[in-house]
């Protein structure tokens, strides 16, 4: 096992690694929560999805601790349930079980531009504003579905969007976690954003808010309602406009994200040298085998998560880190009863806290440039708004090829974006019919 993972070359020991593990896991262990609250408003059971997500985060992590060595965990990503749920069943009004099956095209085709090493191509087509603009829009999409859900912002007929009403006692209690949330993690809280939610579920259950457990510990749910429901579809009618868009936005997203998380938390480890990522390849393979596992298991895009980088400041070096987390999402199977604290007003603090730490990567965009500034405004701007990621990545990615040639900059586009330039445009001729 030393030898396997190298802890002497890494100067660390199992004691140091299964500190890690538990780290990493206690700060993305939200996810548990979150990820079924979110996707059981497009229709599918939650206690099916809570199973999912914890296997897919099992499998996919250990898959990535096993061959790639790395201390990094998976699990279904935030922004990407918030896409499947809100943009693309509910707004688009496509199946849950088609949007499954999308998650999982979009999974194998990332394995093949793994495979064959595509990958560089495809992120050197991409400019980096509108990488930068997308994670930002998809920020400030997942925050606003968690002000919406603490009734911190309601519907209004004159302004479309106003104030609730603030003293109302779940909306007091959502406050209250993002409050205590914030402090948690100014206050340099290993799993701030896990105890945040805890806090906010014993205070609501104080208050009446939230209904207390019955139990803590129970039966597993049945996967049966969720499992291999990807395939389990009408096949005369998914080869749509629509569904390419949906696969298409499903691997954007996913690509970049996991492609920046790596990055981050390889070189927070000092994993890179000369701006390169040892065991790249094995790394997006490990991400994309867990998106197309997590899809036949029953739930959205499995992807790389920054709060790994916690357990790499708790010692985590080695792959080993990764399936000590690995190990403790299958030990969170038997806590489904707590899903029944999980109310609109718990996730709510996880969802804008989320999404004010993806928001950070406005700073990166040149704002000064007129010609990068337009699309990547209409990008992020357009998510929320619109209520759609893929409205917003659609706009940017129709903008910048315009903006660009305007200012006399097309021969700076890639070929790439061009072709990106109709098929959005198609998009959108899509949507108005």
């Amino acid at each position: 096992m030393d030898r396997f993972f190298g802890f002497k070359e890494q100067g660390t020991s199992y004691r140091k690694e299964s500190i890690a593990g538990l780290t990493t896991f206690l700060s993305m262990a939200y996810i548990l929560f979150v990820n079924p609250a979110i996707l059981s408003d497009a229709g599918m059971d939650s206690g099916a999805v809570f199973v999912a997500t914890a296997l897919a985060a099992a499998i996919g992590t250990l898959i990535m601790g096993l061959l790639a060595n790395y201390p990094i965990a998976l699990a279904p990503g935030m922004g990407l349930n918030a896409f499947f749920a809100y943009s693309v069943v509910l707004g688009m009004g496509i199946d849950w079980r088609v949007a499954l099956f999308g998650v999982f095209c979009s999974g194998i085709i990332f394995i093949l531009i793994t495979v064959f090493n595509i990958r560089e191509l495809i992120i050197n087509a991409i400019p980096a504003e509108l990488k930068y603009a997308a994670a930002a829009g998809i920020g400030l999409f997942i925050a606003f579905i968690g002000l919406k859900g603490a009734g911190i912002v309601v519907p209004s007929e004159a302004t479309a969007v106003t104030l609730g009403h603030i003293l109302s006692p779940t909306t007091l209690v959502a406050v209250f976690g993002i409050v205590i949330t914030v402090i948690l993690m100014l206050r340099g809280f290993q799993g701030g954003i896990f105890y945040g939610m805890v806090a906010t579920a014993i205070v609501g259950m104080i208050f009446g808010v939230v209904p207390a457990p019955t139990q803590i510990f129970g039966a597993i749910p049945s996967l049966e309602p969720t499992f291999g429901q990807a395939f389990n579809l009408d096949w005369g009618s998914i080869f749509t406009v629509q569904l390419l868009i949906v696969i298409l936005t499903f691997l954007f997203v996913d690509f970049f994200d996991t492609a920046g998380t790596l990055y981050a938390v390889a070189n927070q480890a000092g994993f890179v040298k000369e701006n390169k990522l040892p065991r790249a390849g094995k790394a997006l393979l490990a991400d994309s085998s867990a998106t197309s596992i997590g899809a036949i298991l029953g739930t959205s895009t499995t992807t790389a998560y920054i709060e790994s980088s916690s357990g790499v400041a708790a010692g985590g070096r080695t792959g080993f880190t990764s399936v000590i987390t690995a190990l403790l999402f299958l030990v969170a199977l038997f806590f489904s009863p707590l899903l029944a604290v999980v109310t609109s007003e718990v996730t709510a603090p996880a969802l804008i806290i989320v999404g004010i730490l993806m928001a950070s990567s406005l700073r990166l965009i040149e704002w000064d440039k007129f010609e990068i500034a337009v699309p990547a405004f209409l990008t992020v701007v357009a998510m929320p708004l619109t209520y759609s990621i893929a409205t917003g990545i659609a706009l940017g990615f129709v903008m910048y090829p315009i903006t660009m040639l305007a200012k006399g900059r097309g021969k700076e586009v890639h070929p790439i974006m061009y072709v990106l330039f109709f098929v959005f445009l198609a998009y959108f001729v899509f949507l108005t019919e």
